[in-house]
């Protein structure tokens, strides 16, 4: 029987980063967690278009917390000006109840990030677009970006069949148990007439070293220097 560790939680520590990056005490770690699921959901929700691929919340305080949102369409978040990132700032405050610090990173290649991957097809398959057509379209735009290999698993019932399924298609690598392997993880849900289709999308993006190892490199290089 296979045992199934989720690749990013599987390299935190090697070459992947917590997404929340705080420390507390044992008498508030819980209600920060909380806290962290209500940010991430209310600007999920509320810019999902954007194409948001991570949320990550870090240097919080008693009065303050910090967020650094990843997005393939920064400007529809910062809005007109400033305009829309000024009002998701208010919002924020009154939900968690401190101040809310907002940082945008831009997403050069989309397709490389599974995240946005699995909710393209998702969003396809919403619009009642045949789910092999959807899947095999993503594959081919990610490989076309540089990706070494790709794989993405749909399961519902597909097709609008009585009975669910699950089918994946993978084109190239995907080493699962090299830590060294750069693999991103994405999973998104269509909602659709038949229920819900569950989308699970790994890519391949080369081999990443860890901390330890880029410095014993870059002491090697010096020392033949």
């Amino acid at each position: 029987m296979g045992q199934k560790v989720n690749p990013i939680s599987f390299r935190i520590g090697f070459n992947k980063k917590w997404s929340s990056q705080w420390y507390a005490n044992k008498k508030d770690f819980g209600d920060f967690l909380l806290e962290d699921d209500k940010l991430r959901g209310y600007i999920k929700k509320k810019f999902y278009h954007t194409g948001i691929s991570e949320i990550q919340i870090f240097r919080r305080t008693p009065e303050k917390v910090r967020i650094k949102i990843f997005t393939a369409r920064p400007g529809l978040v910062v809005g007109r000006r400033g305009a829309a990132i000024d009002v998701l700032r208010e919002e924020l405050r009154e939900l968690v109840n401190r101040e809310v610090i907002i940082d945008i990173s831009d997403v050069k290649v989309p397709e490389l990030e599974a995240q946005l991957v699995s909710e393209n097809v998702a969003q396809q398959l919403e619009r009642r677009i045949s789910f092999r057509r959807a899947v095999k379209r993503a594959i081919g735009d990610t490989m076309v970006r540089g990706a070494e290999g790709i794989k993405i698993q749909v399961a519902g019932r597909l097709g609008g069949r009585e009975m669910c399924r699950t089918e994946s298609y993978k084109k190239g690598k995907i080493p699962l148990q090299t830590l060294r392997a750069d693999i991103s993880y994405g999973f998104a849900e269509a909602f659709t007439n038949y229920g819900t289709i569950g989308v699970k999308t790994w890519i391949y993006r080369g081999e990443k070293l860890s901390a330890e190892e880029e410095d014993v490199n870059h002491g090697s290089d010096a020392k033949k220097s």
